[in-house]
């Protein structure tokens, strides 16, 4: 999904919160410890990985890097674990039977009862790490350790620890000087960080994205200005599309995969008045740009993330239920026809 991005380098000036924000209104402290909890599940990883068809490699100066869907093919169970791991293992993720009216292949499943620490501060793809020709998008609980992101100071989360891990949606290993960046920025040393790289056209990288139902939700609330603390659980699905032929492709399935087959369900707390006033401006319909494959929406925008509206950016329905109240806020809908187009196509 297209994400808030937060180059390598830059300065905390670079990243104040913008001045209509009130986070005495909205903030949430987020406290754990979701680097250790990540390397836990990347060494369960590491003890299976062969049955999981990754490797680990060494990209100089002992630096480790996990290669979940690179050069490896990796597989369906990487792709779990490689959700484990972003979501800091403070939620579940399984694969469950489809619903044939929607697509008739598997859907993701993803739950989580501390939705603000595992999708916000660890899974949420908020960091662009671009250095020279490389690139790639990071998730995982090593971006509360660099905490660079304006989200961060609106959450209130700094993770310090020894130990660091991250996700990396890219098509390449990453470089030593690329690892070291990143090592600086999270205040660790590079050989006690590990990262966990998979490309968007593999079935880890396809399966990881998808399972981010529930992420795309809150982010779009945190962007509404919308108390994401008031947030308890969540659970969502989305259909895990066809693998791509290249990530071109595979950017545009995983991103339909959310907009027009994700079905999220929130627990929330407080007063109903604010839940009816937003609950219809959180799916996907909500933009001008819904309707159309999002390779259709992409190649509109000549290829710019940037110019795409980014309201699109959410699932495709939403149910809010108020645990005080006892009510329920429904919005959106599943849109099987445009799945279709996508994934055949």
């Amino acid at each position: 999904m297209r994400q808030e991005r937060t180059k390598i380098g830059m300065t905390n000036e670079d990243h104040q919160p913008p001045l209509h924000y009130m986070p005495e209104a909205g903030a949430v402290s987020v406290t754990g410890d979701l680097n250790l909890r990540a390397r836990a599940i990347v060494e369960e990883m590491l003890r299976q990985a062969d049955a999981m068809r990754i490797k680990l490699h060494d990209n100089g100066q002992g630096v480790p890097v996990l290669d979940c869907g690179v050069e490896e093919v990796g597989s369906l169970e990487a792709g779990l674990g490689l959700t484990q791991v972003t979501m800091s293992g403070l939620g579940r993720v399984d694969l469950v039977p489809g619903n044939s009216a929607l697509w008739p292949g598997p859907l993701v499943r993803v739950q989580t009862d501390q939705p603000v620490a595992a999708c916000l501060a660890s899974q949420y793809a908020g960091w662009k790490v671009s250095e020279s020709a490389y690139f790639a998008m990071a998730s995982g609980p090593m971006r509360a350790m660099a905490a660079r992101e304006v989200l961060f100071s609106h959450i209130e989360t700094h993770e310090h620890g020894d130990h660091s891990v991250g996700v990396l949606e890219t098509a390449e290993l990453p470089p030593a000087e690329v690892s070291r960046r990143i090592a600086f920025a999270c205040d660790v040393d590079p050989r006690k960080l590990i990262l966990l790289v998979a490309r968007t056209s593999s079935i880890a990288g396809s399966l990881q994205i998808v399972a981010r139902s529930i992420e795309t939700a809150m982010h779009k609330l945190h962007e509404l200005q919308f108390d994401v603390s008031r947030i308890l659980s969540g659970f969502g699905t989305a259909p895990l599309p066809p693998i791509a032929k290249d990530d071109l492709q595979g950017i545009g399935r995983t991103n339909d995969a959310i907009l027009y087959g994700g079905d999220v369900t929130l627990w929330v707390n407080g007063d109903d008045d604010s839940l009816s006033q937003i609950v219809s401006r959180i799916p996907s319909k909500a933009s001008a740009d819904f309707g159309r494959p999002f390779a259709e929406i992409f190649a509109h925008y000549e290829f710019d993330l940037d110019k795409i509206d980014p309201q699109l950016f959410c699932p495709a329905q939403i149910t809010l239920v108020n645990i005080d109240s006892g009510r329920v806020f429904r919005a959106g809908g599943l849109e099987p026809e445009v799945l279709r187009k996508s994934f055949e196509g």
